[in-house]
């Protein structure tokens, strides 16, 4: 039988048309994402393979790490092929590694190559590849077009200008593109250094002076409402717990008055800033009507080594084991107490804590939409067959997978669509392996409409973004 065949991942027939005639044709949305806007408002065209492929996915880096190839061939300035040629050699190493998967369904459905990717192939994948790549077909454009990207949602910082998303808007695109607002540098007041040059970018870009925290808060809530004229209607935090409480507004604005000084908050005091700001930026979103999403539990540049030489995030960071409940459990009671709570969506980048985020979103869930609460897709170091399978089970015994709005990218690279088609192949074998052992009824066209709403539809109805022609 050859490698990832058309039933891959589909056990059964069941699994086999739910896949084939319901999720397949269902397009994408992709509402988590760290492409870069100005790739796509320039419509770039990679000039090779190393280009769309290995210039910064930081999986297919730290696999080559582990295989024993020097940094010079992973980021470093060696020529690109040369570096194509190391993560070749790598490839037949990652056997039972998710990229094993990934690489070899990304040169087929990219480039239509079917051959195992090793040393001795590498020069005519780098030829074939290459020369597809040179066709408007596979410009970063033709990408969304050709796996039917309906919407994109970027990750940008408050700081940013947006001006690239404004040129996108201009060309009234097939799919839409859409900014992200991730404010994490605003919570660095225990690093006042990077913490009051953000804060400079920030006064500039908003046109508002910074001298005291209300007009800090004022400045993010212009911020806010200008990314939400540009059709923004998401909001991201990337931290390792949510901000324990609680804290009053004159606390922020001694903390934050001691940042501005260059006085750097202590623990204590950054967790009190925290769970303010936190609070506020919740507000925020619940005022406009955005969903907010918490990806949590990560412990981030682990290698100072690596960091002084590349800086941050480039492949050193690894799961946490922190505690949860009690800080998520009091930030969300309290924007629920006061009625304000925005839609959320939580991640947790630890499988362990699976049925804690699990079991928190029923707590908060309110009956004014289906699924306000979400346990959002297996994340990062869990976006595998087996993360995916866990919190797919998690979800369907703690609440309803009915109403879960599914995959997401979550890459800088373009060459990541096809994730979206591993998760579905999956959440078809699953379906399909529980009529088999009589778990769910078989009913296809009650099983096709739950597939085909958790592959767009229930997304598309959930962030309530402007796209065309669904």
């Amino acid at each position: 039988m050859s490698y990832l065949h058309d039933h891959f991942l589909l056990p059964n027939e069941t699994a086999r048309t739910l896949f084939h005639q319901y999720a397949a044709a269902e397009p994408i949305l992709d509402y988590h994402c760290h492409l870069p806007p100005k790739d796509l408002a320039t419509n770039r065209r990679f000039n090779n393979l190393h280009e769309a492929w290995l210039e910064g996915d930081h999986y297919k880096w730290r696999a080559m790490r582990a295989n024993g190839v020097p940094e010079d061939l992973v980021t470093g300035d060696a020529p690109p092929y040369e570096k194509f040629l190391a993560y070749a050699r790598t490839v037949p190493r990652t056997l039972r590694n998710p990229l094993h998967h990934w690489t070899h369904l990304e040169l087929r459905r990219y480039f239509g190559i079917d051959r195992l990717l090793d040393e001795h192939s590498a020069p005519r994948i780098w030829a074939e590849a290459n020369e597809k790549l040179a066709t408007p077909e596979l410009t970063t454009l033709g990408i969304l077009k050709k796996f039917r990207v309906a919407a994109v949602c970027t990750t940008d910082d408050p700081a940013d200008s947006l001006e690239h998303h404004a040129s996108l808007a201009k060309q009234n695109l097939a799919t839409r593109v859409y900014p992200a607002f991730r404010p994490d540098k605003a919570f660095l007041v225990d690093q006042p250094d990077a913490f009051n040059t953000w804060v400079e970018k920030l006064e500039a870009t908003a046109g508002v002076s910074c001298g005291k925290l209300s007009d800090f808060l004022a400045a993010l809530d212009k911020r806010h409402a200008f990314f939400h004229d540009c059709g923004g209607r998401l909001s991201d935090h990337g931290l390792e717990t949510v901000f324990e409480g609680p804290a009053t507004e004159a606390q922020a604005a001694a903390i934050f008055d001691a940042a501005r000084s260059g006085h750097a908050a202590n623990p204590a005091q950054r967790q009190t800033f925290g769970f303010f700001l936190l609070l506020f930026l919740g507000r925020l979103d619940h005022s406009r009507g955005w969903t907010k999403q918490l990806h949590l539990g990560a412990i981030r540049d682990n290698n100072p080594r690596l960091v002084r030489r590349l800086g941050a995030d480039v492949g050193c960071d690894s799961i946490g084991d922190f505690p949860h409940a009690r800080a998520l459990s009091a930030y969300l009671r309290t924007l629920d107490d006061e009625e304000r709570l925005p839609k959320t969506i939580l991640y947790n980048v630890n499988p362990a804590d699976n049925y804690v985020f699990g079991s928190m979103i029923g707590n908060f869930q309110d009956g004014t939409i289906p699924g306000k609460l979400q346990f959002g897709s297996a994340w990062w170091f869990a976006d595998q067959v087996e993360g995916m399978r866990w919190q797919i089970d998690a979800l369907s015994n703690l609440g309803l997978l009915s109403r879960f709005v599914g995959m997401l990218t979550d890459s800088r690279s373009f060459l990541s669509y096809p994730r979206h088609e591993y998760f579905r192949r999956l959440l078809c074998g699953i379906l399909g392996e529980d009529v088999e052992r009589g778990a769910v009824p078989h009913d296809l066209t009650m099983l096709g409409n739950l597939v085909r709403d958790i592959s767009f539809r229930n997304a598309h109805a959930y962030f309530g973004l402007d796209v065309p022609g669904a």
